[in-house]
């Protein structure tokens, strides 16, 4: 009798354990996951990544979108990319909007944006467009779009202005698997030091440098982008690869 009064009460004891100890929420894997820590940006130039280890992404400029109120430009890659067929690929959209306008044909350039999740081996989709505060609108509009016309599963990542990152919440509700806040060629009002504080959520999976500038931010748990001014080679892929070490 005294043995199953202690095994009740044990049991008991177990069960408000149970109730008292917060239990961790069960972790859902995000869509960017599946891509590399490390990943290069290769611009509008010759590139020849052929050698790089398949731990590493590129992210490569498929088009440049040049917008106005009336009209836009879709200008494709002009410049010879040659990988492996193990590298995973990222299509870059470039937009500009010269006259800084906040009414371009959203759903037009969305098609256009869509359209590059189906280039050859392509893993995900990112945007790179430096809008303005009365852009901000338009380019919400413009990121749901584009997430409706990729196909299930297609990861959407976007560059940020470091501001971005710092000093408001717009990127809160954004429909974005990843901003990439880029910490380097920074403005006065952005150059908080050489460790700036990233607040906003949606910017605690990335961060983007460049090998000409200091490296800012932990690249800590973070995909790391490098950006090279110059051509991409075996030294240059190794001190990418030493920027993208924690």
């Amino acid at each position: 009798m005294a043995a199953r009064l202690i095994l009740a009460a044990t049991l008991l004891l177990s069960l408000l354990a149970s109730f008292d100890t917060p239990r961790a929420a069960p972790t859902r894997p995000r869509a960017m996951d599946r891509l590399p820590r490390l990943v290069l940006w290769a611009w509008e130039r010759p590139v020849d990544l052929r050698a790089l280890s398949p731990d590493i992404g590129v992210a490569f400029l498929a088009q440049t979108v040049t917008a106005t109120a009336r009209a836009y430009v879709v200008s494709p890659r002009r410049q010879p990319l040659l990988v492996s067929p193990q590298t995973p690929l990222i299509a870059v959209t470039r937009i500009e909007m010269p006259g800084g306008d906040a009414t371009a044909p959203v759903d037009d350039i969305a098609r256009a944006i869509a359209s590059t999740a189906g280039l050859p081996r392509v893993a995900a989709v990112q945007i790179d467009f430096d809008a303005t505060l009365s852009q901000r609108p338009m380019y919400r509009r413009l990121l749901h779009a584009v997430r409706s016309g990729l196909p299930r599963g297609m990861p959407l990542s976007m560059t940020a202005l470091a501001s971005w990152c710092m000093q408001d919440n717009w990127l809160d509700d954004l429909p974005i698997d990843e901003a990439v806040p880029m910490l380097f060629r920074m403005g006065p009002a952005e150059h908080a030091g050489s460790r700036p504080r990233l607040l906003a959520p949606a910017c605690d999976g990335a961060i983007g440098t460049s090998l000409d500038e200091p490296l800012r931010g932990s690249v800590a748990r973070r995909r790391v982008y490098v950006f090279n001014a110059r051509p991409w080679t075996d030294s240059t892929v190794a001190a990418a690869r030493s920027r993208g070490t924690p």
